[in-house]
């Protein structure tokens, strides 16, 4: 089907946000630059972005309809198979786009190239006219993304992108029953993560610098551990943070591969603060809380990157 609409998605830029926390620039500079910071270097940030949604703006409305989307409105915001996503932004509003717009082409253009590396956005301001002409017109490169699905016994459902959270609210222990394939056993911890091959890099590694690390300052070990997953693996990565052992929990199902095969249940046991949240947006999370059953597999929705 013909696109018609292109729907451009954004998040506030940071001064916006100051201007919303203090009711006006003059009080949020005052506020930057009473606590030593440089109240200049928001300003030239939002002055770029402004500048790059404005010319993102003019290119889409010469070829489609065109409406503005903030990524908070992005959960009850119904998309249409005419549409396309302009994303203007960061890497991570990529990531949680993906999760609302089912199988739409999603072009997403860096606005600030000197500021943001720009893993997940292969356009410019410049370069998005092409871009944008071969996706109308279906010779777009299109680079398929492996997406997680976490299912609730009640129903309920989220995507992640890059990977979820399991755990607690708050810097609490997370109690719970995990079973994968044949294994299960209760644990106590910090909660685990579920990355995707898109998310390797991300979260994942952070831990895994953190285990190696500790392995390299202790003298113990072998090789450093590294994952880096295909982002249209058909394969998921779960691990386990900071697993407690005692006469109530195990730590032996520290991490393991989930696929079609060996999905991944978790069973809560705790009483409250109990959350599910995906490609770190904890506002748009799910309740974990006692009786509350998860699983966890690889979605049949993937994301759809035009890539040139």
């Amino acid at each position: 089907m013909a696109i018609e609409n292109a729907i451009v998605i954004v998040n506030k830029t940071r001064l916006q946000q100051l201007v919303e926390r203090f009711n006006t620039k003059a009080q949020a500079k005052f506020y930057i630059e009473h606590q030593g910071g440089n109240f200049d270097d928001y300003q030239r940030e939002h002055d770029q972005f402004m500048r790059s949604l404005d010319e993102v703006q003019r290119i889409v409305g010469r070829r489609l309809r065109n409406k503005l989307v903030e990524r908070r409105f992005l959960p009850n915001f119904l998309f249409s198979d005419k549409d396309v996503a302009v994303v203007v932004g960061q890497d991570g509003l990529v990531a949680n786009t993906a999760k609302y717009v089912g199988g739409l082409p999603i072009v997403a253009v860096n606005p600030d190239v000197a500021r943001f590396d720009g893993v997940l956005l292969p356009f410019t301001p410049r370069t998005l006219e092409s871009g944008l002409m071969r996706t109308l017109e279906g010779r777009a490169a299109i680079r398929e993304v492996t997406m997680a699905e976490a299912r609730l016994n009640d129903g309920q459902r989220l995507l992640a992108f890059n990977d979820f959270f399991i755990g607690p609210s708050s810097h609490i222990s997370a109690r719970y029953r995990i079973t994968h394939g044949s294994e299960s056993e209760s644990h106590s911890s910090s909660g685990i993560i579920v990355t995707t091959g898109a998310g390797s890099t991300g979260w994942l590694s952070s831990m895994l610098n953190m285990a190696n690390g500790i392995s390299a300052r202790l003298g113990v070990g072998g090789a450093p551990v590294e994952v880096n997953l295909p982002w249209d693996a058909r394969e998921l990565l779960y691990v386990v943070r900071e697993p407690f052992r005692s006469k109530y929990s195990q730590a032996s199902m520290a991490s393991g591969w989930v696929t079609d095969q060996a999905p991944l249940q978790v069973e809560s046991f705790m009483p409250s603060g109990g959350v599910i949240f995906s490609d770190g947006i904890e506002a748009d999370y799910l309740a974990f809380n006692s009786g509350a059953i998860v699983h966890i597999g690889i979605a049949q929705q993937h994301a759809r990157l035009v890539t040139r």
